[in-house]
C-alpha cells in the first residue's frame, strides 16, 4: 500500500478530532467502536502447508460496531485502510516470518479502539539475481539517465488493458531537461546507492540536501509553488529493500515481474508519494522502474551506473579533462590588435533580413567593434546610430581558411549582459551557398541571450528541425557574464555533445542522412535583438563578449 494513504488516513482524522474540538456536536457524539475482532486466513494454508502457499498473501476481516473506517498496520513497514474492514496483504520478507499486525477501527469523532493479532506466514519469493545486479555484490551508485530521452516520464495506471500503461504516453523528459530549468537543478545531482549486507538490501539516498518534489506533495516539504520544485529536505540514513512480486498492470512480459518496497518512507529521488516501484527492466548499469501515484498515474524513472556530470572521463574527448586527438587549430589571441587575418575574415553590414534573424546591429570590422588585448578577443556591441541601424558589433568566421569534419571544438568565453544582446560561437556547412541553411547544417556550440541570463544553449539545426523547432538544450551556468567558462563540443560521426565546464548541456545522435558530416567554419559574433535576442533593453549602452582562446582537436 501507498504511503499516501498514511497521509489521507492522518488528514481525516486530524480534521475529525480538529471539528471536534470546536464544536463536539457538529459531529454528533463521540463513540467508540466496540467488540472489535480481527481475523485472517492464510492463502493455500493447508496441512501440508502450515504457513500458506509462498505467496505471502493473508487475508484480514476486522468487525466493530459503530466503526467508520479501519486502518491497518502490517508489522513490515507498510500499513493499509479499508472502509468494510477486509482487506488483503502480501509479506514478501524471504521464508518463515512473524508480524505482529495492528487494525485501529475508528468511530464517530475520531475515537478509536485496537487490536493485535500475530501472523506467522512463509514466502518464497525472491531475486538473487536483482540484488546481484543493483549492487554489483557490494555497493553500487546508479543515476538519472539524464541524457535518455524519458528518463523522467508519467503515464496512465489503469486496468483497461490500454497500451498506454507500460511506457510515459503522457510526458516525457527531453535529454537533460531539467538542467535547463532553475527550480529542477537539484534532480541530477542525486545519488541512489545500494548495497547488500549478507542477504539484506540496503539503500540510500545521497541528494545533497534537496530533493525534487512533484507539486502534489509540495506540502511534505513545506513548500507552497503550486508545482514541481526542488525543497530542502533531508534523506539521510539508511533504508532496508524489500523485493516483491509485481502487482502492476504492466504485461508479464514488459516487466521483471519484481518490485521494491523501500522501508521507512524511503524513495527514488523524485518525490511523487510512494515506497514501491516496480522494475521494468534491470542490468548491470540500466534501470528503468514504474512507481505509482495516487493510483491515477504511473511515474517511469530511468536510472544508470554513469554519473549525469561526468559522462565521459578525463582524455576521453568528452566534458573534463584535455580532449582527445591532437590540436589542429587554435587562436590564443595573444596578439594585440585586429584578429589574425590568416585565421579569421569579416561579415560586415545587416545581411539579408538582419543575416536572416530580423538582428538590429550594422556589423563592423572597426576597432570599437573588435579587438584583441590582453590576451582576450573582444567583440563589443555598441547602442550607436550608424549606417541606419542603431546598433553596431562585429562577426568574424574561418570561412575558406580553416574548415574541418569532426572534431573536439573548446573556448573559454565571458559574455556580454543586457537584454538584446545575443552572443553565439558556431559553426554553418560550408557548402552553404549551394546548399542553403538548413540543408548545410548549423552547429551552435554556446549561445546566449541577455534576456535569459545565466542559461547556455546548445542547438544543431537542419531540415525538419531548425529555427523555432531546432534540436537544442539548455543549462543554467552562474555568472556567464563575469566568469570565464570553458565549452566544449564533441562533434563525431555517431554524436554531437555540448558542455559547459565539463557538464553536459545537449546530446544529438548523428548519422549519415544527416548534414553533420561533412566541412563546416566557424563563427563568432554578438548579435542585437532579432528572432531569438529578443527585446532590447532601452537603457543598453554597449557590452563585450571576451574570448580567451579557441582551439579544435582532432582524432
Amino acid at each position: 500500500m501507498k504511503i499516501f494513504n498514511k497521509i489521507c488516513l492522518m488528514l481525516f482524522v486530524g480534521l475529525m478530532l480538529s471539528g471536534c474540538q470546536e464544536d463536539d456536536t457538529e459531529f454528533g457524539p463521540i463513540t467508540a467502536p466496540s467488540n472489535l475482532n480481527l481475523t485472517f486466513s492464510i492463502v493455500g494454508q493447508d496441512a501440508a502447508n502450515p504457513q500458506g502457499d509462498g505467496s505471502g498473501l493473508v487475508s484480514f476481516t476486522a468487525t466493530a460496531d459503530n466503526a467508520l473506517n479501519y486502518t491497518f498496520n502490517f508489522g513490515d513497514d507498510r500499513t493499509g485502510s479499508s472502509f468494510t474492514g477486509s482487506t488483503q496483504h502480501r509479506f514478501v520478507s524471504p521464508g518463515l516470518n512473524t508480524f505482529s499486525v495492528i487494525v485501529n477501527a475508528t468511530g464517530t469523532g475520531g475515537a478509536t479502539t485496537s487490536q493485535a493479532v500475530e501472523v506467522t506466514v512463509f514466502s518464497a519469493f525472491n531475486d538473487d539475481e536483482a540484488k546481484q545486479l543493483l549492487t554489483g555484490g557490494g555497493s553500487k551508485t546508479w543515476y538519472w539517465a539524464a541524457a535518455e530521452t524519458g528518463h523522467l516520464g508519467v503515464g496512465p495506471n489503469n486496468n483497461s488493458g490500454d497500451a498506454n500503461n507500460t511506457f510515459p504516453a503522457f510526458y516525457a523528459a527531453q535529454p537533460f531537461e531539467k538542467n535547463a530549468a532553475p527550480e529542477a537543478l537539484c534532480l541530477y545531482m542525486d545519488q541512489l546507492v545500494f548495497s547488500l549486507n549478507g542477504d539484506q538490501l540496503n539503500y540510500q539516498l545521497n541528494n545533497m540536501g534537496q530533493t525534487y518534489f512533484n507539486g502534489s506533495f509540495e506540502s511534505v516539504a513545506g513548500g507552497s509553488n503550486g508545482f514541481d520544485f526542488c525543497y530542502d529536505y533531508n534523506t539521510a540514513g539508511t533504508k532496508v529493500v524489500t523485493l516483491a512480486p509485481s502487482q502492476t498492470v504492466v504485461p508479464e512480459d514488459q516487466k521483471r515481474g519484481t518490485s521494491m518496497i523501500f522501508s521507512d518512507g524511503g524513495f527514488m529521488s523524485y518525490f511523487i508519494n510512494t515506497s514501491e516501484y516496480d522494475i521494468i527492466s534491470l542490468t548491470e548499469n540500466r534501470m528503468v522502474v514504474r512507481g505509482i501515484m495516487n493510483g491515477d498515474l504511473a511515474w517511469y524513472h530511468i536510472f544508470s551506473t554513469d554519473d549525469p556530470n561526468a559522462i565521459v572521463p578525463p582524455g576521453g574527448g568528452g566534458g573534463t579533462g584535455t580532449p582527445a586527438g591532437s590540436l589542429v587549430f587554435s587562436d590564443e589571441f595573444d596578439v594585440a590588435g585586429a584578429p589574425d587575418p590568416t585565421k579569421w575574415t569579416f561579415d560586415t553590414g545587416t545581411g539579408n533580413d538582419g543575416f536572416g534573424n530580423n538582428e538590429e546591429q550594422f556589423y563592423t570590422d572597426r576597432s570599437e567593434n573588435i579587438s584583441v588585448s590582453n590576451g582576450t578577443l573582444k567583440i563589443t556591441a555598441i547602442k550607436e546610430a550608424f549606417m541606419g541601424k542603431q546598433y553596431t558589433s562585429s562577426r568574424i568566421k574561418t570561412e575558406g581558411l580553416y574548415q574541418f569534419t569532426y572534431g573536439t571544438i573548446e573556448f573559454s568565453a565571458k559574455l556580454p549582459t543586457g537584454g538584446g544582446t545575443w552572443p553565439a560561437i558556431w559553426s554553418l556547412g560550408a557548402d552553404y551557398q549551394t546548399n542553403p541553411w538548413p540543408a548545410a547544417g548549423e552547429i551552435d556550440y554556446m549561445e546566449h541571450i541577455g534576456n535569459n541570463q545565466d542559461v547556455i544553449y546548445g542547438t544543431v539545426h537542419r531540415p525538419g528541425a531548425s529555427g523555432g523547432n531546432a534540436d537544442g538544450g539548455e543549462l543554467r551556468v552562474p555568472n556567464v557574464s563575469t566568469e570565464f567558462h570553458t565549452y566544449r563540443t564533441v562533434w563525431t560521426a555517431e554524436s554531437i555533445r555540448f558542455f559547459v565546464d565539463g557538464q553536459q548541456v545537449h546530446l544529438v545522435s548523428n548519422n549519415a542522412n544527416l548534414p553533420f558530416n561533412k566541412d563546416f567554419f566557424m563563427i563568432m559574433n554578438v548579435a542585437m535583438g532579432g528572432n531569438f535576442g529578443g527585446n532590447i533593453d532601452p537603457n543598453f549602452i554597449q557590452s563585450t563578449m571576451e574570448v580567451d582562446y579557441i582551439r579544435v582537436y582532432q582524432e
